[in-house]
């Protein structure tokens, strides 16, 4: 699908800059989806399923919390609220992009709206202000998108191909909840961010013996609201230091 102004030498070069900076993420995606491919398919299921479910979600932490919650037998409605509230910073996103869009025709705003990612949305904004809503943004976030969703699906397809010759004695499956442990401690950033991820794991613990998994979604509800509630009183603490 050509997007309007898509043959102009410039826009060309923004969309190739977006993809060239790009590129340095692409080592940190490879594994990750090495391990929804294999695990895919440790699972029991086809490499068409993977793939399509690599391409409907295009999100690599719901699909491996998904795949971490069949592993556990986990009932279908709470695999599907997990993967909404691990996507849930997608609307900030798309929130934060609307001005960027919003003078698009719909069939050019779904493919992009469909290929927004943690990556392709952090380098936006650390490149760009949000005030900034030029052709520049627009093709940067096309090229480092459509780069990242490359990576994403070629990688997962590398670890179909090489899934079923990996031994079963080395537990891959152990690695998804390694895999979220590590996105965990990246994005640990701030207090709000330490007390949630904190509280969380200790409902989680506490909570574990629930039936159909229930704990996990009492840990996501809990310690999102535990959060909250340390943002507001370290908001609070800022602006009245006295009190």
């Amino acid at each position: 699908m050509a997007f309007p102004g898509s043959d102009r030498p410039d826009n060309r070069f923004y969309f190739l800059t977006g993809v060239k900076e790009l590129l340095p993420m692409v080592p940190g995606v490879l594994p990750f989806g090495l391990i929804a491919g294999a695990n895919g398919t440790s699972l029991g299921f086809s490499p068409e399923m993977t793939l399509g479910m690599t391409l409907l979600f295009f999100a690599g932490s719901a699909q491996l919390a998904a795949y971490q919650l069949i592993q556990d037998q986990a009932l279908p409605a709470i695999i599907v609220f997990t993967a909404l509230m691990v996507n849930i910073r997608f609307l900030i996103y798309s929130a934060a992009f609307a001005p960027l869009l919003h003078d698009l025709k719909t069939r050019h705003k779904w493919p992009l709206v469909y290929l927004l990612s943690d990556q392709a949305y952090g380098l936006c904004a650390s490149r760009f202000s949000p005030q900034d809503n030029g052709r520049e943004k627009l093709y940067y976030y096309i090229g480092a998108a459509f780069a990242l969703w490359v990576s994403w699906v070629g990688s997962v397809g590398l670890g179909l191909l090489v899934g079923e010759q990996i031994p079963a004695e080395w537990s891959l499956e152990f690695a998804i909840p390694l895999a979220f442990l590590a996105m965990l401690v990246a994005n640990i950033r701030d207090n709000t961010a330490l007390v949630t991820a904190t509280c969380s794991a200790i409902l989680a613990i506490a909570l574990s013996g629930l039936p159909y998994n229930l704990g996990f979604v009492a840990a996501i509800i809990g310690g999102t609201a535990l959060g909250l509630l340390a943002s507001t009183l370290l908001i609070k603490k800022r602006t009245h230091p006295d009190e």
